[in-house]
């Protein structure tokens, strides 16, 4: 299976590019095209990882299934054969380079307008809300946070009484801000109480059926659409790259959590010296490797299948 790092369909105009994804416009639909990308401090590493955007389309297939009932969401297809279809009607050739170039990491999906703003869950103290915590004394007092109060003396990694939603800003480059839900409705409107109930409501069933399956999903964030007057689940959902999953067996509050994503590329990176400026040096194989097996492992532990 070859390294997707770059996706060009002849005939079709050139895709809007982020990090990881190459969006096609086909009309009425999009085409997402999950690449092998990979960043670390919001730069774009030269190489990229084997099989993780196949990993990161094929969870997102399988929470698509599996929250179907809590929310819709805007998957029409991931068959090879309807995105061939899709992209042939748009004017795009597709021959068996693309073909395979396409295979396993592709959605086609209705186009919706997506909401700008991030709707962010956390079951646990970590990432940025707990650096947040510490700036603000949470060790020593309770705080309140992004119109969250929460008590003092807890511990990094700390599993939270009750799962809380933490909306982001969208930043078109650098970091997302993190923002109280107050402040939410501001940008999108009353319908922000609707994404955040929405947001916990399907963290709550995936944290659960993760905990049987020996996966701890500390966080997460989902993104959601509007069409026809409808709130949609859109982009990806519940991936090593939008969500930070932990191993059960592993699980000590206290610390950071080993996890399954590309931790293995931030720390060599760390490691390295580099200034977190562009360009980013190039990943030794065995990082890569490593960070492909764990992208790898969170797909085999939560599905239960192989890629």
């Amino acid at each position: 299976m070859q390294t997707v790092t770059y996706t060009q369909i002849p005939g079709l105009p050139e895709p809007k590019r982020g990090k990881v994804r190459d969006i096609y416009d086909l009309g009425d639909n999009l085409l997402i095209v999950a690449t092998d990308r990979i960043s670390a401090f919001d730069v774009v590493l030269p190489n990229g990882i084997p099989d993780k955007g196949r990993v990161l389309t094929q969870l997102s297939l399988y929470w698509f299934d599996r929250t179907r009932h809590l929310v819709p969401n805007h998957l029409i297809s991931a068959e090879s054969d309807a995105i061939a279809e899709a992209v042939a009607a748009a004017g795009g050739q597709v021959d068996a380079h693309v073909r395979e170039m396409l295979d396993g990491r592709s959605m086609l999906v209705v186009k919706a307008k997506p909401y700008p703003i991030e709707c962010v869950v956390r079951g646990y103290l970590a990432g940025s809300l707990w650096k947040e915590y510490v700036r603000a004394g949470g060790r020593e007092k309770p705080v309140t946070l992004h119109g969250i109060a929460l008590p003092a003396g807890l511990r990094e990694s700390d599993r939270l009484e009750e799962p809380i939603f933490t909306p982001a800003t969208k930043a078109e480059v650098g970091h997302d801000e993190n923002i109280s839900l107050e402040q939410a409705v501001q940008i999108v409107g009353e319908v922000a109480r609707e994404l955040a109930r929405l947001s916990v409501q399907i963290y709550r069933f995936a944290r659960d059926e993760a905990a049987q399956k020996g996966i701890i999903i500390a966080d997460t964030k989902f993104e959601f659409g509007e069409k026809d007057g409808r709130i949609l689940l859109i982009d990806e959902v519940l991936t090593p790259d939008s969500s930070r999953f932990w191993a059960v067996d592993d699980y000590a509050p206290g610390r950071a959590q080993p996890s399954f994503d590309k931790q293995y590329v931030r720390d060599w990176l760390e490691s390295t010296g580099w200034d977190k400026t562009p360009p980013a040096p190039e990943l030794p194989p065995d990082v890569v490797q490593k960070t492909s097996e764990k992208y790898r492992e969170a797909y085999r532990r939560i599905t239960g299948r192989e890629l």
